[in-house]
């Protein structure tokens, strides 16, 4: 969001989150998204309400409804996805595959009415299985890049990666761009897309790279650092839960840039299977057209990484 690389090379083509130069900030998220508003409904929904509408993405054209497909011949689809990468995909206490991917496969089972199973693969290893007939449908935050579409086929993207800054609450930027970032620190997972859009396009600041996204927040907590650059979507979630001991929140941003981060997040199907691929694509249509995705991204996503 592939080549199979290291694994934090795996997990920054999904980063599930740059613009040029950092200037097209809201406006690029806005145009990613759907606001979630009762007026945005092709049907009565079940989405939660806010007073204020909270951007949930969205890539589908009312106007441009799919037909139903024939899937009369599935019966049973065998999705995989990666273990470890929460709030997306993750081991429950039991065991058990959890998070907004496997919800979603389930919604999209259910949309279909035909039986699935969940899998957790490493995820270096997801492409592979579906090669080898292992699994039919990788959900699992995959970026939809040049690269991955040499080795599988997509559906329609149903969320798009998203980069931010975060910084300490008692040191707040008006502004974040490469002239007023200079020569500040600035914490990223080593190896990621994250550290290749800084090196691009904010060359004067002091980068500090960290093993994994773990050291890197707490070099930002010791305030070693005096930014971290990272996935939208995983600092979301730490900003707003106890980890971050209340310690951050974003600053600038959003950044969206496809070059770095992907065109969107798709589920990836083998080469050629296009009876899967356009029974998905029907599949998210309707579920967003209902209105059970915006109420599922808002379960998992209350505040929102854009």
């Amino acid at each position: 969001m592939q080549a199979e690389t290291t694994d934090n090379s795996w997990r920054s083509a999904r980063l599930w989150l740059a613009t040029r130069l950092g200037v097209a900030l809201i406006a690029a998220a806005l145009l990613a998204t759907t606001p979630v508003a009762p007026s945005a409904q092709a049907e009565p929904a079940t989405a939660v309400q806010s007073a204020v509408p909270v951007p949930v993405p969205g890539f589908w054209d009312p106007r441009r409804r799919p037909e139903r497909p024939d899937i009369s011949r599935i019966t049973l689809v065998r999705f995989m996805t990666e273990v470890d990468y929460p709030p997306f995909n993750y081991a429950g206490p039991d065991g058990n595959p959890l998070g907004f991917n496997v919800d979603l496969a389930r919604l999209i089972c259910e949309e279909m009415k035909v039986a699935c199973t969940v899998q957790m693969r490493r995820f270096d290893m997801l492409f592979s299985s579906l090669a080898e007939n292992r699994g039919d449908a990788a959900i699992a935050s995959i970026a939809v890049t040049d690269d991955a579409r040499k080795r599988a086929d997509f559906s329609d993207p149903y969320y798009r990666p998203v980069a931010r800054f975060v910084g300490l609450r008692s040191a707040p930027l008006d502004t974040v761009t490469p002239e007023r970032l200079e020569a500040r620190k600035v914490a990223v997972v080593a190896g990621t897309a994250h550290e290749a859009y800084l090196r691009a396009l904010f060359t004067e600041v002091d980068i500090r790279r960290y093993r994994n996204d773990e050291d890197a927040r707490e070099a930002l907590k010791r305030k070693d650092v005096d930014l971290l650059f990272g996935d939208g979507f995983a600092l979301a979630s730490w900003v707003n839960g106890s980890d971050s001991g209340n310690c951050c929140t974003f600053q600038g941003g959003p950044f969206t840039e496809s070059r770095y981060f992907g065109e969107g997040i798709g589920i990836a199907v083998k080469k050629n299977n296009d009876t899967l691929r356009l029974a998905f694509n029907w599949a998210l249509f309707r579920l967003w057209e209902k209105g059970r995705f915006i109420d599922l991204w808002l379960r998992y996503f209350p505040i929102s990484p854009f």
